[in-house]
């Protein structure tokens, strides 16, 4: 297995953002929070038992279970100090879930699958804790995520250095996410991404957000040699003259990709076999069929 992230680097800087508290940065988890709740609110199922992934603040725990469709909740968190007042979490790294076969209805993961190393090996844990048609509902950020930043701190370390070293972590895209649900043996696979642009004054605010999520670079194989001054100065610069309004402020891109996927069940609606259709398409549609020429 690949170690492209640094576990140890990620823990430690989600630590950091938990001591900093500052709320405003989580506006991608309240949404990706928000739009897993709306996708929850209109299954018609009931959850018994259920569990979020490293949802850090709880938001989306909070909000699925508003809906009405789960009986219990419980949250999985690399750290204790991620619990509310009053709740408590169970502790485990962010790869293992340490949970019982057939042991949950639903799985929560917003917003923390994009930095696990064996994501292949996350995907089938969820689908080895999951009962008969459980469901699996996650939101990843995806491809296009900060391709901004990642531009001009490429273009900066060129033009000042030479050379480059990743500075943004890679991010999967629709197909790749698709995969790996179906891989992992998830029937009714739903995958789509929504793409969100927010605005700063200038790289150093959108910087300062990333710092308050954890989500400064953790890659394994990131140069370890400080950035200077000049460094941001001149990143800034370039960021203001590619991607800015009118007024001066910055664009960053944020995608997300929303996965839904259900353990095997009888009950499931199976796809018909090749040849088995009782009526023709085209008297449905009211055509007269040609055959094609051999």
């Amino acid at each position: 297995m690949e170690i492209v992230f640094d576990q140890a680097l990620l823990a430690a800087r989600k630590r950091r953002a938990l001591r900093q508290g500052d709320p405003k940065a989580a506006f991608l988890l309240d949404i990706a929070a928000g739009e897993l709740a709306e996708r929850l609110a209109v299954t018609e199922r009931h959850f018994d038992e259920a569990v979020e992934l490293h949802g850090a603040t709880g938001i989306a725990a909070r909000l699925a279970f508003a809906t009405g469709k789960i009986g219990h909740l419980s949250r999985i968190e690399n750290e204790p100090g991620f619990a509310a007042a009053g709740e408590s979490v169970i502790e485990a790294p962010l790869e293992e879930l340490p949970l019982e076969a057939d042991s949950v209805n639903l799985v929560l993961s917003p917003l923390s699958l994009h930095v696990t190393n064996d994501t292949p090996g996350v995907f089938i844990q969820v689908r080895r804790a999951l009962k008969a048609d459980g469901l699996f509902l996650a939101a990843i950020p995806g491809l296009g995520t900060l391709q901004e930043l990642r531009e001009v701190l490429l273009a900066a370390e060129i033009e000042l250095t030479g050379g480059a070293s990743p500075r943004v972590i890679p991010f999967a895209d629709v197909r790749d996410v698709g995969g790996l649900l179906q891989r992992a043996g998830f029937t009714l696979p739903v995958i789509d991404a929504e793409t969100y642009t927010v605005r700063y004054d200038n790289l150093f605010a959108l910087m300062r957000d990333l710092r308050a999520m954890g989500m400064t670079n953790p890659l394994a194989e990131r140069s370890r040699t400080p950035l200077t001054r000049a460094f941001f100065l001149r990143a800034a610069e370039l960021y203001a003259e590619r991607y800015s309004d009118a007024d001066g402020r910055i664009r960053a891109t944020f995608t997300i990709i929303y996965v839904s996927g259900w353990t095997p069940h009888e009950s499931q609606q199976k796809p018909l076999r090749p040849g088995s259709a009782k009526a023709r398409l085209a008297d449905a549609l009211k055509v007269e069929e040609h055959k094609l020429k051999q």
